[in-house]
């Protein structure tokens, strides 16, 4: 997840997540994952200074080769969907088809008033904000007008797709069913839980994909809040939303992951101090090998 970064509370530095963005793209990470902050508060857990996801993404297109580059996530709800899948087709091509679209409902309520949005109507206005990017950015694009009278001019959404449809993931619930996502989702990504009980989140959501009946591939991953301390034999300890602990103990954590049915984690790196070129060298060289076999 970027920014990557253990200080809390400061502005996003260009040219300092830029190069850690090679650095992970060079060192084998599958993916690179920016969020949406439109607005700052200092109610919010999060002070953090962020891009708008959008521009960084084009900046990470010029400066990366082969990692994917995903949102985690577009807050749909107070984004137009046209626009939205504009930014998606935009850096899709720019990326030579590495992108991924995850999309949420948001959860800080004050935004939707600053954007003139009800939040308690997000479930509807994600799943028709949903139903348009889907339409505009799978293959054929098809854009869906706002307004009926408009359906008769022959708009199209360009640049075309790269690599065919753009996949789209669902972040976090979104105040939908878990057959609902199935069904219009490439994947899921939810939030930490201890793999104990993650279990039977997880199991919820295979009997959702099996309910389906297909051999279509939905993947299933979780974000995880990493404090990687430099003692490699350090035991963990819980965080919010994650844990502190050393290399060896995270890859027993990753391991019952892949074996309860997790497809991909998503670092948030956290406190210790430790330099970040220092954590990804680390992640890169002590416990990808053992995860990714």
């Amino acid at each position: 997840m970027l920014p990557l970064t253990v200080e809390r509370g400061d502005d996003t530095r260009v040219a300092e997540q830029l190069g850690y963005a090679q650095l992970a793209d060079r060192l084998g990470f599958a993916a690179l994952w920016v969020r949406d902050v439109p607005l700052n508060s200092p109610d919010y857990p999060d002070p953090q200074g962020h891009f708008d996801p959008w521009v960084f993404l084009g900046a990470l297109t010029a400066h990366t080769r082969r990692i994917a580059l995903g949102t985690a996530a577009i807050v749909a709800p107070v984004r137009h969907p046209l626009h939205i899948a504009k930014g998606a087709v935009s850096v899709d091509a720019m990326s030579g088809g590495r992108f991924i679209l995850g999309l949420g409902s948001g959860d800080r309520l004050a935004e939707f008033a600053a954007f003139g949005r009800d939040p308690e109507q997000r479930d509807g206005t994600f799943r028709r904000a949903w139903d348009r990017v889907a339409a505009a950015v799978s293959e054929p694009s098809t854009v869906i007008p706002d307004a009926s009278g408009a359906a008769a001019l022959p708009f199209e959404l360009r640049p075309r797709l790269a690599q065919g449809a753009i996949p789209m993931v669902a972040i976090g619930s979104s105040h939908q069913t878990l057959g609902w996502i199935a069904r219009n989702a490439n994947a899921w990504i939810t939030y930490y839980r201890e793999p104990l009980i993650q279990r039977d989140r997880f199991a919820l959501w295979q009997a959702a994909v099996e309910r389906l009946g297909d051999d279509a591939f939905r993947g299933l991953g979780q974000s995880f809040q990493l404090e990687l301390v430099a003692d490699r034999l350090a035991l963990p300890s819980p965080l919010p939303l994650g844990m502190r602990t050393g290399a060896f103990a995270l890859i027993d954590e990753l391991r019952q992951l892949r074996k309860i049915g997790a497809h991909h984690v998503l670092f948030n790196l956290n406190g210790t101090g430790r330099p970040v070129p220092e954590i990804l060298s680390e992640l890169a060289e002590d416990v990808l090998p053992y995860v990714n076999d």
